[in-house]
């Protein structure tokens, strides 16, 4: 067996991280963030919120199980680059239909392991985001070029990527969520009557609209841009707005059409979706320091007063008090417990809410899942002709 070629990791800092080579040939330029999941590793491949980010995986081995098409969450990866302590060769899984390596290079994904990933994770912690080139390709090893060419790249602040990773036209989603082997594992029969919602498509990931379906939706996708007039020709019961990459701020056309739509319909609004709706309500986001990225951050539902343990994607928040000068009655529903950021938001008088962290996560943790629950019964009693708020449905949930 030849040795892996060298490969390089360079941030605009000036720091060079030297490892081996994986996956594609070629460079990567982007923003480097760090995942503290432990499992999901293919989740976090194929999420588009990843979009022009290199991920570094603080666990130390990835790709054990291997990967198979069940698990993707979209097409194609949207990140460029991938890095880890160790990405294993030989996976052990009976689902698996190839190797992480070979996923990657399938991908055109280049990636870096044999590297101290503590380290590169101290230094974005310490340092807070940057970006970085990676470079798998042998004739191009040039630390100095590498870190010129991290320094030159654009900011996600300056990048529409919501524009890149959203379905250029509609199409229906009937796809249930994966019950495990036939016959082992029973499947519950989905609420009933349906209900047609429209999910914008800003980087929705497979296992929300799974989980839709699976709640009695009849889920049809639109693009990131349809007009509220072309939307109300679907005739929607609600609106669902999915999570995507980048800076909220940064998307063009969008919050206007669901300032509009949120006078209309039952909204709910998971990652980046969330965050558009609270700027659609006259809020503002500002960029965290390294973001969350992992599936073990602890949200409070004020409601209720229980912690889940959320598996989280975003390097921009909505800022709290910016939701309170807006002059929209909104209340915060949920925080991050380790910086106390806004996780969760609805609307005191509109039947609208949003959640910051994913409780579609797949594997999971699953402690979140209500969420979609609360998005049927709010969406039902609006098709039944009630009034009732967000607000009052995270209240009901204390009884």
């Amino acid at each position: 067996m030849s040795a892996p070629a060298p490969a390089r990791l360079a941030l605009a800092d000036g720091t060079v991280f030297r490892g081996a080579a994986c996956g594609a040939r070629g460079v990567a330029v982007g923003e480097v963030c760090f995942n503290t999941s432990m499992t999901g590793y293919q989740e976090i491949l194929s999420d588009p919120s990843y979009a022009a980010q290199i991920v570094a995986m603080t666990f130390t081995q990835i790709g054990n199980v291997g990967a198979n098409p069940e698990d993707d969450e979209s097409r194609r990866p949207a990140l460029r680059g991938f890095v880890a302590r160790e990405i294993c060769e030989q996976p052990s899984n009976w689902r698996a239909r190839e190797s992480l390596p070979a996923f990657l290079q399938r991908h055109g994904v280049p990636a870096l392991s044999g590297v101290d990933t503590r380290a590169l994770v101290r230094r974005i912690r310490s340092g807070g985001f940057q970006n970085g080139c990676l470079s798998t390709d042998p004739q191009l090893q040039d630390e100095a070029l590498l870190i010129e060419r991290a320094r030159a790249a654009p900011e996600l602040s300056e990048l529409d990527l919501v524009a890149e990773v959203s379905c250029r036209r509609p199409y229906r989603f009937h796809e249930g969520e994966w019950a495990g082997v036939s016959g082992e594992l029973p499947r519950s029969a989905r609420p009933a009557p349906p209900l047609r919602v429209a999910a914008y498509d800003f980087g929705v990931k497979r296992n929300i609209l799974r989980l839709l379906v699976e709640h009695g939706f009849e889920v049809t996708v639109v693009p990131a841009t349809t007009r509220p007039a072309e939307l109300r020709e679907l005739a929607p019961h609600c609106v669902f707005l999915s999570n995507g990459p980048g800076d909220p701020a940064a998307v063009h056309g969008v919050r206007e059409n669901i300032a509009e739509l949120c006078r209309t319909y039952p909204v709910f609004g998971i990652c980046l979706g969330h965050q558009i709706l609270g700027l659609a309500l006259g809020g503002r986001t500002r960029k965290l320091k390294f973001g969350h990225h992992g599936g073990n951050q602890p949200g409070k539902d004020l409601a209720t007063g229980r912690v889940a343990i959320c598996a989280e994607n975003h390097g921009y928040a909505l800022e709290a008090e910016s939701l309170r000068r807006a002059g929209e009655p909104v209340e915060i529903t949920h925080l991050n417990l380790n910086d106390d950021t806004v996780e969760g938001f609805a609307h005191a008088e509109l039947p609208v809410f949003g959640v910051q962290y994913h409780p579609e996560a797949s594997p999971g943790p699953h402690d979140a899942r209500y969420f979609f629950a609360r998005f049927r019964e709010m969406a039902q009693r609006c098709a039944a002709g009630e009034r009732v708020s967000g607000a009052a449905i995270a209240r009901a949930a204390v009884a």
